[in-house]
């Protein structure tokens, strides 16, 4: 039975505001971002800028998968060290693919890419408003926009970086990875949504043996 009862149908303020203190008690998160094992506690390594060029490599392997480590944000007062951990490599990362050339090897992508599916691709829950309209409803914000956002930015630098391959991406990047992308497009996060369409763009443009399978997916998203 839905909380909202018949006369409060019928008062549109009064129905938006109930919606808006339903939201209100997750309007933190949208989903869960917590390690399926016990938590792990992240050691800051060594500063890429700081390593010699010949472990680089490696280096950046390790602070790919470093990332890959997910963490609850409902609990804003846990595993602090570690999620203060994260978001500096996320942002060391984004510098070092900037801002330097030749880091984006073949064996590379793999570890890139696992890093950006595991933290981006997750399941969203079911809106407290089935009609929900970005226009005039609020949004469910996303609980783990901290990190997520320097995810999404990590991803758009990978895919405008001048060292991008998509010959070597397309193994990772494929048919399977634009439909779990497609279905994020239902995130009521708007930041989520805006990076989303940037990031569509940029592998439509970028990966033309995926082009005719984008525009089929989109046609069937607003026939549906």
């Amino acid at each position: 039975m839905s909380a909202i009862s018949a006369a409060e149908k019928v008062d549109g303020f009064t129905r938006k505001s109930v919606r808006k203190a339903q939201r209100q008690k997750r309007s933190h998160g949208s989903s869960q971002f917590r390690s399926p094992t016990s938590p792990i506690e992240l050691s800051p390594l060594q500063q890429l800028k700081d390593a010699p060029l010949s472990e680089h490599q490696e280096l950046f392997i390790q602070k790919l998968q470093q990332c890959g480590v997910l963490f609850d944000f409902y609990d804003s007062v846990s595993d602090l060290k570690s999620k203060e951990v994260k978001r500096a490599t996320l942002n060391e990362l984004i510098d070092f693919i900037s801002t330097n050339r030749g880091v984006l090897v073949d064996s590379s992508y793999g570890d890139v890419v696992k890093m950006i599916s595991t933290n981006i691709f997750r399941t969203l829950p079911p809106s407290d408003n089935p009609d929900f309209d970005p226009e005039e409803d609020e949004p469910t914000l996303e609980a783990a926009w901290p990190h997520l956002q320097l995810v999404y930015e990590f991803f758009l630098r990978f895919l405008e970086s001048p060292d991008f391959q998509p010959s070597s991406a397309k193994r990772y990047i494929d048919q399977k990875f634009v439909l779990q992308l497609l279905e994020l497009f239902d995130s009521e996060d708007p930041r989520e949504r805006d990076f989303l369409k940037t990031i569509l763009h940029r592998i439509y443009g970028k990966f033309l043996g995926l082009r005719a399978f984008i525009r089929k997916q989109i046609n069937n998203i607003f026939l549906w």
